[in-house]
């Protein structure tokens, strides 16, 4: 059982630089949403989230040796798109992380899929569906999960 939890780096500089207190500059006015009426996609949001899934899909340096493309793409078809099919964004990434055990950093060929979507009780089910799908059939004990409040147009 590979025990991969994908960027604790990362996510440790995400998080610490999320609580540095410095203000943003003010930000630019948003642009005017360009779809109306489709309840999927509204042109004004409240209440949504921006959540990332970080999967490892296997050591970087041999790549034949972790998941395949196809059987990535497989997973989306069969467990996350039938949650989420209003859309969503799956990006490759390479990332590294050291566990408390070891002398040196996994560098890992990874996943990181990218959900915008209303903050209700059962969408966060949904997420959780589809971590717990990933350790299911693979064997790694996590995925890691970031999510921030996101205003979303469209």
């Amino acid at each position: 059982m590979r025990t991969v939890p994908p960027f604790a780096a990362l996510c440790l500089t995400i998080l610490l630089a999320g609580c540095s207190g410095h203000k943003p500059a003010a930000s630019a006015p948003a642009a005017a949403p360009t779809l109306a009426g489709d309840p999927a996609h509204p042109g004004v949001t409240q209440g949504w989230v921006d959540t990332k899934l970080y999967f490892g899909l296997g050591l970087a340096d041999h790549p034949e040796q972790g998941i395949s493309e196809a059987r990535w793409r497989e997973f989306l078809d069969r467990e996350v798109t039938p949650r989420f099919p209003d859309g969503l964004s799956v990006l490759d990434i390479y990332g590294q992380w050291q566990g408390k055990t070891q002398s040196s950093p996994e560098r890992l060929h990874t996943k990181c899929l990218v959900i915008d979507y209303p903050d209700t009780q059962p969408n966060r089910d949904k997420i959780e569906a589809i971590r717990a799908a990933w350790k299911k059939i693979t064997g790694d004990q996590s995925v890691m999960r970031v999510t921030v409040p996101a205003d979303v147009s469209f």
